[in-house]
């Protein structure tokens, strides 16, 4: 599973200086990180609008145009899920990393082992949110919550998985099937079936909450049944 990585700070050298320890942090703990920088927060909030997957913010608090408190503030209107990480070089602040649930505040200059420390907390956390899968698809990060998967089905060396978007991705079944949990059940040799997804079962297909049928293959009937009783 990837890790979302936002650096927002005005400051070029800043920005590097710990992107180089974040990189560092992701080699020494076996994490697979993806990492943007920005160089403004109106910069972020403009990428944010089409690509809102960040696990992991790292944000300077005083920058020139928007500061990192106002836009954090912004940021948790709508996502209350990223953690956030403030960095400042002044401790005035703190009182208001309260007021979007900041994880905590790095004061300058930056010291290695407390950001570590930080960032393991932070994967922690994800750890224990809603699990999402996550596939890089044509050199972009895709990430899906579990939940939202209402059904997988594939096609050749292809599977489709079929969420709020629909996502293809080069891979067998067995290996998506490896990383769903209980709330799934694999139908025939070609379709995952979200059990809390379906909505009516009959001798020939199984009926989702939004209308979608799928083909139940011969013999599949009694052991749908069994699951679904079993599951609730």
């Amino acid at each position: 599973m990837g890790c979302n990585i936002a650096i927002c700070d005005d400051s070029s050298a800043d920005r590097q200086y710990i992107a180089d320890m974040v990189n560092k942090w992701a080699e020494q703990s076996g994490k697979a990180v993806f990492l943007t920088m920005f160089p403004s927060a109106e910069n972020f909030l403009f990428r944010y609008r089409d690509k809102s997957d960040y696990d992991i913010l790292l944000l300077d608090i005083e920058m020139g145009g928007m500061d990192g408190v106002s836009m954090a503030k912004e940021l948790r209107r709508v996502d209350d899920a990223v953690q956030i990480i403030f960095i400042t070089g002044y401790s005035d602040y703190i009182s208001e990393g309260y007021d979007v649930a900041a994880l905590h505040y790095l004061m300058k200059p930056v010291r290695e082992e407390k950001l570590f420390s930080v960032l393991d907390r932070a994967a922690e956390k994800l750890l224990k949110n809603e699990r999402m899968l996550t596939f890089e698809v044509g050199g972009e990060m895709l990430r899906v919550p579990i939940y939202q998967i209402r059904y997988t089905d594939v096609f050749g060396n292809y599977v489709t998985i079929h969420a709020l978007s629909d996502v293809t991705v080069k891979m067998t079944l067995g290996e998506l099937e490896k990383q769903l949990d209980e709330r799934f059940y694999r139908v025939g040799r070609s379709t995952i079936i979200n059990l809390t997804q379906i909505s009516r079962v009959t001798k020939t297909e199984i009926k989702l909450s939004d209308g979608t049928a799928i083909p139940l293959p011969r013999g599949a009937y009694d052991g749908i049944n069994r699951v679904i009783i079993s599951h609730t």
